[in-house]
């Protein structure tokens, strides 16, 4: 690496028309964020503090998700990559140090690649290119080479016969000595059958007097770019391979990795097994010794230790240590679960504190609502949090006993240790604790009227 600061600029500008999409290129996804970010991302773990985004096609958007953490370069015209460097030139005025350019669409170029990159660059070359041995080069621009030595890159569609049967191909990552950048960009020429300045044509210009080399990476693929939906779940799986394989390294089990899914930014502790068809995206926090799953995702939420959750769906919650959630369970944002909660089967929360040991089994829905400690609720027990207009609180304290299929019509708050008898609907206020709470009509049975009653329906019939 080297002593001076290395700046980034990430060419982040194309439509990207071969993804067919209203998306910019650099939005679309590979393991739960975005190409352009992955790129920034390794950029910043390999020690490039300074980052600067060229954008154009869709910027607006590119630059609402990225946010203020980088630079922005608008290249308003497609005429090259050679142009859209140069649109970042102003903002590096006076930078003495090596400059790292990269394409936005090659998000399987990991933090450690860049830093073996940068640190093969030696304080003669003004231009050190990533390059690759492919089978296949068709699309791809040709490092030349003349006796060893790099005289330039060609692109494929100024290509001769010889130059297109080279198999070292560019990848479009290059460290530039700065200074000697900033200085020969506005000798770019666009006489090329794009009629477009190439960024590639530096490296012949520096090739001049020897100071362009090409540093061939043996695993072409940590360096391939995206041009289409096909190209961009490839990248997806064989990113998703070393997270999974990662986290398995670390003590991780994955009973089924082709049908387990874990984001980028996903943390799970040591003794954990997913089961297979699981989904674990966001950033969410798994703790240690959890089950998960089968047919299971977890977003955004943090998962304390030894915790079950069980063909279910899970957003933006706090599940503490020994909750079990599950099976067909649907835990909403804002939930938080305490030690030993247990959440059944067809049973929903959004916006609810449970404190510990809270039982909800079977067919419920918990909204807008906290509940103490030790406290049981029945099955098909419903909190009406919305009058149709805004919504209000439920509270339900200690040791309490729901019956099943109860109505809690908020905003109501029933006291330590009381009971609400089955088939109940009741109705907002303050109840106390230790009391009895019954809301329905009394049992009345009329004698044969079932059989009048179809005897009627009989003759009315015919």
């Amino acid at each position: 690496m080297s002593k001076l600061p290395v700046a980034g600029i990430i060419l982040a500008a194309g439509k990207g028309t071969r993804m067919k999409s209203d998306l910019p290129k650099g939005l679309h996804e590979v393991c739960g964020l975005p190409m352009v970010e992955l790129m920034a991302r390794a950029m910043r773990q390999a020690g490039i503090s300074r980052i600067i985004v060229v954008i154009g096609h869709g910027g607006d958007l590119i630059q609402a998700r990225m946010g203020d953490g980088f630079e922005y370069a608008w290249q308003r015209e497609q005429k090259g990559t050679g142009h859209a460097v140069q649109m970042a030139a102003p903002l590096l005025a006076g930078h003495r140090g090596p400059v790292v350019v990269a394409p936005g669409d090659a998000p399987l170029v990991s933090p450690e690649v860049l830093s073996e990159f940068i640190a093969s660059k030696t304080p003669g070359q003004k231009c050190l290119v990533a390059s690759s041995l492919v089978s296949e080069p068709k699309g791809y621009g040709r490092i030349v080479r003349d006796g060893g030595r790099v005289i330039g890159v060609v692109e494929e569609k100024d290509a001769n016969e010889f130059q297109r049967s080279i198999v070292e191909v560019n990848s479009s990552l290059y460290c530039f000595d700065g200074p000697a950048l900033l200085e020969s960009l506005p000798r770019l020429q666009n006489n090329n059958a794009q009629g477009e300045y190439y960024l590639t044509d530096l490296v012949a210009m520096f090739a001049e007097t020897g100071a362009s080399e090409a540093k061939i990476f043996e695993d072409a693929e940590i360096l391939t770019g995206v041009n289409d939906r096909w190209q961009l779940a490839e990248a997806d799986r064989k990113l998703q391979q070393r997270i999974l394989r990662r986290h398995a390294e670390s003590g991780v089990t994955f009973m089924d990795p082709n049908t387990t899914y874990v984001g980028i930014e996903v943390e799970i502790g040591v003794d954990t097994i997913v089961e297979p068809s699981t989904m674990i995206v966001g950033k969410t926090r798994v703790g240690r010794s959890c089950r998960l799953g089968p047919y299971t995702r977890i977003e955004d939420c943090e998962i304390g230790d030894f915790v079950n959750v069980y063909v279910s769906y899970m957003k933006e919650s706090r599940l503490h240590d020994t909750v079990k959630v599950g099976p067909f369970a649907h835990i909403r944002p804002g939930s938080e679960l305490l030690p030993d909660v247990k959440i059944g089967n067809f049973v929903e929360t959004k916006n609810a504190y449970l404190a510990e040991s809270v039982k909800v089994s079977h067919l419920s829905y918990i909204g807008d609502a906290s509940i103490g400690m030790n406290t049981n609720i029945g099955a098909g027990t419903i909190t009406c949090n919305y009058d149709g207009y805004k919504k209000h609180q439920t509270e339900i304290g200690s040791d309490v006993f729901v019956g099943s299929n109860s109505t809690l019509v908020a905003p109501i708050h029933l006291g330590d240790g009381s009971f609400v008898a089955a088939g109940s609907v009741v109705a907002s206020g303050v109840y106390p604790a230790g009391g009895l709470v019954i809301g329905r009509s009394r049992t009345e049975v009329k004698e044969q009227w079932a059989a009048q009653w179809r005897n009627k329906k009989s003759k009315n019939e015919t």
